[in-house]
């Protein structure tokens, strides 16, 4: 048997990290066993629902690694659903309903206040044929509700393991609308059944809609043993709050936006919920190995927005030039080099960082400078180029023995006029990539500097 799982998002919102998670999950199952990984896009609210959001989901799962064998859309399936329908009403298993919304709403509360859980009273299996025609002449349309058997439903779940529902404990779902339109209970096991999936690994919010389904496809034909379950812990934020792709909590766009890898963002979420050490990968196909479902708890995983930024940041730290080089040229730095990429990337936690070092070497900086004098000094004894890592050394035991400064006071007011920072790569390797231009301007200003015959580069301008 081919392991066939999907990953079956409503068009409706943004994705999250947590809607992130079980892709990713699912897709690392189907790998690890040679499967195939279908996406399907649940896409019959179409009140909510936009071709943006769509184009969204599809954007975001490349941008995270994870392809598609099968692409599918629920709206292009109405002819499927329509026949689900007529045989299950030919089957006796559907049955029309005509309460208003607000019926249903005063039936929930009255349940309510007696303590008990809200359940459909089944009173359109009930309904006379003249009650039906008073809703009927007051405008009202039928909709469709699955009858359930009362029987026990059990299944052994690959996370959760037993799991056990009386079926006179549940509801009876509606299936289609008022307008006819199918709804997700019946469209997800259509679907799942013709398009031959083999596991549904979902968020634990599904658990009693798997009782419901498997109901369902027993009674669409189908044999609900062929399915397998995985329901896994919805994923929380730091705080313990639930994530909403509604609210635009944690999105792929807004990570993908502050300069998160997706390769990052996969390491974190392919073992969170896990014992297993979590580390960043250069490629999805490294978090194969060993991979199992077995080892995610039950608990509800945090995720952390700084060990996610720790996460990006190691992975920069070990990145190669070629690796960012397109993505710089993208940004504007096409003379970005791979001298400085090794000298930055250890002090950078999101790519979009390195610009900030890219403008203190290859831009002009305005900069406040302190103890003049000094910096005066040491501006002339600032060696002819060519430069290289051992320039910095050299040059700065130079100024120590002329002005007679040690350690701090010496290292920081060097620092300072050269980079306008406190703390940042080794100076050694940066010197260079400043060039000695750069440097007589930072250290005397512009006009001193071409008064003492340096030439001075204007912003955005690559050295000569």
């Amino acid at each position: 048997m081919t392991v066939r799982v999907r990953f079956a998002p409503s068009p409706t919102g943004l994705l999250h990290v947590g809607n992130a998670r079980v892709a990713l999950v699912n897709w690392l199952f189907a790998h690890a066993r040679g499967g195939e990984f279908l996406l399907r896009l649940d896409d019959t609210d179409t009140e909510r629902g936009t071709d943006a959001f769509a184009q969204a989901i599809e954007d975001d799962l490349r941008w995270l690694g994870i392809g598609w064998d099968t692409f599918a859309r629920q709206s292009d399936r109405s002819d499927h659903y329509r026949d689900a329908f007529e045989r299950l009403r030919a089957a006796g298993r559907l049955y029309a309903c005509y309460e208003t919304p607000e019926e249903l709403e005063f039936k929930r509360r009255r349940q309510m206040a007696r303590g008990e859980p809200p359940r459909y009273d089944r009173a359109g299996l009930s309904m006379t044929e003249a009650e039906r025609e008073r809703y009927r002449a007051a405008g009202h349309e039928p909709y469709w509700r699955f009858q359930l058997e009362d029987g026990d439903v059990a299944w052994t779940d690959l996370i959760r393991g037993a799991v056990h529902f009386e079926g006179r404990h549940l509801s009876d779902p509606v299936l289609f609308r008022t307008d006819a339109r199918p709804l997700y209970t019946l469209c997800s096991v259509v679907d799942d059944i013709d398009l031959g999936i083999t596991h549904v690994i979902r968020g634990e919010d599904h658990v009693a809609n798997t009782a419901v389904q498997l109901q369902l496809a027993s009674a669409l034909g189908a044999d609900p043993a062929a399915f397998a379950f995985a329901h896994m812990p919805l994923l929380a934020d730091v705080s313990g709050a639930p994530l909403s792709k509604r609210l635009g909590s944690l999105s792929l766009s807004q990570l993908r936006d502050e300069g998160i890898e997706p390769m990052a963002l996969a390491g974190l979420l392919a073992r969170i919920g896990t014992p297993d050490p979590v580390e960043a990968v250069e490629r999805l196909e490294e978090l194969l190995p060993g991979f199992d479902l077995a080892r995610f708890g039950r608990a509800t995983p945090r995720f952390d927005r700084d060990e996610l930024g720790r996460l990006n940041a190691a992975l920069l730290q070990r990145m190669p030039y070629e690796a960012v080089e397109a993505r710089l040229t993208a940004l504007g730095m096409d003379d970005f080099g791979a001298r400085l990429w090794l000298a930055v990337r250890a002090n950078i936690a999101t790519l979009a960082e390195a610009g900030d070092w890219y403008r203190i070497c290859r831009g002009d900086l305005e900069i406040e400078r302190q103890e003049e004098g000094f910096l005066a000094e040491a501006a002339k004894l600032l060696p002819d180029e060519p430069w290289d890592g051992e320039t910095w050394a050299a040059w700065t035991a130079q100024v120590r023995d002329a002005t007679e400064r040690r350690g701090r006071n010496l290292f920081r007011p060097l620092r300072l006029a050269l980079t306008g920072r406190e703390h940042g790569p080794e100076m050694s390797a940066l010197l260079p990539e400043i060039g000695r231009t750069r440097a007589l301007y930072r250290l005397v200003g512009r006009e001193s500097a071409v008064a003492g015959g340096g030439v001075v580069v204007p912003l955005g301008r690559k050295k000569s």
